[in-house]
């Protein structure tokens, strides 16, 4: 009885001597993040292994290291990564059949900002406390999230004057660094001899299968595809959506296939969860089509035609039939499904767009000033003040107009 106080002791001081060191390291956002991702990864390697009781541990670290960082970014960035932590929690709890815990965290994570009513009703990981009263009302609680619905109450767009709009631009093939990608990744192999649509999908399909994803890291190296290569090779560690994007847009466009790297957004401000896509140029079918490299996706209608960006968020609003390739997956881990994948996590970040003005290689920066400049597309009745850098337009013709 003693010697397990003791151990329980040690424990103790142990975590608290480890929360002060994180404490210490986080001073600057780079230290902030290198310790949350670390407490991050010890959760998921305990609920990877289903080893759900150790999974609660750091994530409880993780809340208490939260509370305490002095880096920083904001309020509502810190209530968000609690309000991820509290719903995690709530599902290992869930898991281990601890149901009050379960509820309670839960319910802390929604008094944060969580808002994924859809995830919520649909994850298995919290089956153990559906039935319950207070679970029920959480969940109605939510309903006014639902991001079918909210995307279904966006306004329309309409034409502006073109004139003092930015030219979109898509760097040439003959560029250097295009070729080096080109080359680096023997990517004439890779697309193969067929239609430029399988070209364009083995393409996907590799950059899928070499390089994995990790929405939460944030890669410590510059933002080309070479160096997002060679740096999860070096560490082990994935890249996040935007990288993804990013790296396969220069591949496209490496083999001249104009391509643009897409970032999908949220109406809700203080959701900081948004998604990055390309959108590719096909000259075959003369429009853009939706490929995301995250989980190797792309879309069609009910005859098989793919679909762009545009095309699939106007089939949600109107409830028309869309098809998720079979083989969409996250990680080559977990298959995704028109549902979830669509109907859920997209149609939340389909609320309005953002993009660079000019497509190149190395078109944003870890550690130098870029340059790039960017376009938003706006409903009609959702206004973002513009800046030097953004330029806005609620004209979806001139968004995704064809490239010269």
């Amino acid at each position: 009885m003693i010697l397990k106080t003791n151990i329980k002791q040690i424990l103790i001081v142990g975590y608290i001597l480890l929360l002060s060191t994180y404490t210490l390291q986080a001073q600057t956002s780079d230290g902030f993040y290198r310790t949350m991702n670390a407490l991050y990864d010890q959760y998921r390697g305990y609920y990877d292994s289903q080893k759900f009781d150790l999974a609660i541990q750091p994530l409880n670290d993780l809340v208490q290291f939260l509370d305490t960082a002095t880096v920083d970014i904001g309020e509502r960035v810190i209530n968000s990564y609690k309000s991820d932590a509290y719903y995690n929690l709530a599902c290992c709890y869930s898991l281990t059949h601890q149901k009050n815990p379960a509820l309670k965290t839960l319910e802390q994570a929604i008094e944060l900002g969580y808002k994924d009513y859809g995830n919520m009703k649909s994850d298995t990981d919290l089956d153990f406390i559906r039935k319950d009263k207070k679970f029920k009302a959480l969940l109605e609680q939510l309903r006014q999230f639902d991001h079918l619905f909210v995307l279904k109450s966006v306004g329309p767009y309409c034409e502006e004057n073109k004139d003092s709009l930015p030219h979109f631009s898509y760097q040439s093939a003959d560029d250097v660094r295009l070729q080096a990608v080109r080359e680096m990744f023997k990517l004439d192999s890779v697309a193969g001899q067929g239609s430029e649509i399988s070209k364009i999908i083995n393409i996907l399909n590799y950059i899928h299968n070499t390089i994995r994803h990790d929405g939460n890291n944030y890669a410590l190296c510059e933002f080309d595809a070479i160096d997002f290569y060679n740096y999860h090779k070096a560490t082990g560690k994935g890249i996040n959506c935007r990288h993804l994007a990013i790296a396969l847009n220069e591949m496209y466009l490496s083999m001249g296939i104009p391509s643009r790297y897409v970032t999908c957004m949220p109406k809700d401000p203080d959701d900081l969860d948004c998604h990055v896509i390309n959108t590719v140029w096909s000259s075959e079918l003369q429009k853009w089509i939706w490929i995301d490299p995250t989980f190797n996706a792309y879309v069609m209608d009910e005859h098989g035609l793919m679909l762009g960006i545009a095309e699939v968020r106007e089939r949600l609003i109107e409830d028309r039939p869309l098809v998720l390739n079979e083989d969409a997956n996250w990680n080559n881990e977990s298959k995704q499904t028109k549902e979830h994948y669509l109907e859920n996590y997209m149609a939340k970040n389909l609320y309005y767009f953002e993009c660079v003005e000019e497509s190149c290689f190395n078109p944003e920066s870890r550690y130098r000033y870029a340059g790039s400049k960017y376009v938003r597309l706006l409903p009609l009745g959702f206004e973002i003040k513009d800046d030097e850098w953004i330029t806005n337009t609620h004209d979806e013709g001139y968004f995704w107009q064809a490239p010269n």
